[in-house]
């Protein structure tokens, strides 16, 4: 079952009314009958239906990854270490992963109900170069890309451009293991009142010295507690650090293994950057191991490589996601699908042509925009919408393209 093709092909009800067949087929076997009356239930056999899903949030209403709209009003939600989270938590552009019931589409779109939402961020740290022309930023050592489809906090005036040397902040985004830098999909500003921390693979692990590195940064881990006994070169961290390196050495307290946890689904999606590459018949998505060998790939396999951006489809268990379809992406397409809100209006300025949706400031003035079952005329407070469009110039809102009246 593919739960994004529609993403590629333009046909999201034709192809999650198929994907959904295929999911009875593989979840129902042992029985016949309907599908139950509730499209996120489970089917006349009894057997559970389920999905996962790992990848940047596109949207609100509920929450929008990888194209299915997960209703989250029961959701667990958790940060990276634990801790119980609000839904309000959630923000665009955060990576997050998402245990899900089965997948359906009512004609509006692919929806399910997220059971247990986990995030969690690259960085926290302050930054100690930053790049104009580049458009790129060091962090704990870590080179970090912006790129048109990074959201930043609005709390960030200006975008890019308020992000000065000593800013301290929030990086959400993928790794590119070919060249160590991470690509944002979100940056925001923090009081890093927990303390800094960096995740990514351990690398140079010199046990003696008691060091290793992530990228260009240097980590001493001789007072952490804890530290993983299975510590070793290639291992997923998250690393917490004091805010003062010591030397060239950013001075570990403790070391967690950030491997993702992947639920056991009989429908599966995970994007992402290749972070681990065996063959195109083996490989791993940000950390999350992927057997392609019975997997189609419609452009090929000649972009699979590591580093490269990815959508995989298929189902998972035991940790590892058993692909049916990869998909090569590339920018373009990630800007091309820009980002979408579902809900009602908090606040509007009709004098700067800008509204709140789902805490997004959205702007409706800078270009033509496709108003559909209404007028811009009829924009206000609760009125409901649904808004498609792409991040503005700096970031810090969405440039809506289309709004349609009622969600």
């Amino acid at each position: 079952m593919d739960i994004s093709a529609h993403r590629h092909a333009g046909t999201p009800a034709r192809l999650f009314l198929q994907f959904a067949a295929a999911a009875a087929l593989l979840a129902g076997c042992g029985g016949g009958g309907d599908a139950g009356t509730s499209p996120f239930g489970t089917g006349a056999s009894g057997a559970s239906t389920s999905s996962f899903a790992a990848g940047a949030i596109s949207g609100f209403g509920s929450v929008i990854v990888n194209g299915v709209r997960f209703d989250d009003s029961t959701a667990k939600v958790s940060d990276d270490d634990g801790g119980a989270a609000d839904s309000s938590a959630l923000k665009l552009g955060m990576r997050v992963e998402i245990q899900g019931g089965a997948v359906s589409d009512d004609g509006t779109g692919p929806r399910a109900m997220a059971k247990e939402i986990r995030f969690g961020s690259e960085l926290v740290g302050p930054v100690s170069a930053v790049d104009a022309t580049a458009k790129s930023l060091v962090v704990l050592g870590q080179t970090v890309l912006v790129v048109d489809t990074t959201v930043i906090d609005d709390r960030l005036v200006g975008g890019f451009a308020a992000i000065t040397v000593g800013s301290i902040l929030e990086v959400h985004g993928t790794r590119d293991a070919a060249t160590g830098a991470i690509t944002a999909t979100r940056i925001e500003p923090t009081a890093a009142a927990a303390g800094f921390k960096l995740r990514g693979i351990v690398a140079n692990l010199d046990s003696t010295a008691k060091t290793f590195t992530i990228g260009a940064a240097l980590v001493s881990y001789a007072g952490a507690n804890p530290v993983p006994a299975n510590l070793a070169n290639g291992l997923m961290v998250r690393v917490r650090v004091q805010a003062a390196p010591v030397g060239a050495a950013l001075v570990a307290t403790r070391i967690d293994v950030a491997a993702p946890r992947v639920d056991d689904a009989n429908e599966a999606e995970i994007e992402g950057s290749i972070t681990a590459f065996t063959s195109s018949a083996s490989f791993s998505v940000n950390g999350i191991p992927v057997d392609a060998s019975n997997a189609t790939f419609p452009e090929g396999t000649t972009g699979v490589v590591l580093g490269a951006q990815v959508e995989v489809h298929g189902t998972s268990s035991n940790g590892v996601v058993m692909a049916s379809r990869v998909d090569v992406e590339n920018h373009a397409q990630r800007h091309d699908e820009g980002f979408e809100l579902h809900g009602a209006i908090t606040a509007i300025d009709t004098a700067a042509k800008t509204f709140v949706l789902r805490g997004v400031t959205v702007s409706y003035g800078a270009t033509a925009v496709d108003f559909r079952k209404g007028t811009e005329a009829q924009l206000a407070v609760g009125v409901r919408l649904e808004v498609r469009g792409t991040l503005s110039a700096d970031g810090t809102m969405l440039q809506a393209m289309r709004i349609s009246f009622g969600d």
